[in-house]
């Protein structure tokens, strides 16, 4: 026997979100879905910032590899880039991922919503 969900009780399941959330999102997800994006932010959030070559031998690729990843998480606003020199320092846009991210949570809960339980993982809301 196949259990189905009916219509109205699908479409509860699933939050509302608005166009502009969307593409947010969509875009974050693109950036951070390639392996090499995907590092070059996780050392940059270990990291108050790195330049080009210190992220090249991290990620044992050549600078024009790098450079391209660097430009692509630039032109998404996910990374600030700062001259000094010769050399471009590079950091994670922290308010940009908070961002994101907190738009995305506050979607899932309702006003009326303390928290929401997905598998072990609990999205709860402070009050502030």
């Amino acid at each position: 026997m196949i259990a189905t969900l009916d219509a109205p009780a699908l479409y509860e399941a699933f939050p509302e979100l608005t166009p502009e959330l969307q593409s947010d999102i969509t875009n974050v997800c693109k950036m951070l879905a390639d392996g090499s994006r995907l590092k070059i932010v996780f050392y940059l959030m270990s990291q108050p910032e790195l330049n080009v070559t210190e992220l090249c031998e991290r990620l044992n690729q050549s600078q024009p590899a790098v450079s391209h990843h660097l430009a692509l998480l630039k032109s998404a606003q996910l990374l600030k880039v700062r001259r000094d020199g010769k050399h471009n320092y590079y950091s994670v846009c922290r308010p940009r991922f908070q961002q994101v991210m907190v738009k995305l949570f506050e979607s899932m809960l309702d006003s009326s919503e303390a928290s929401k339980r997905f598998s072990e993982f609990v999205l709860s809301r402070e009050n502030s």
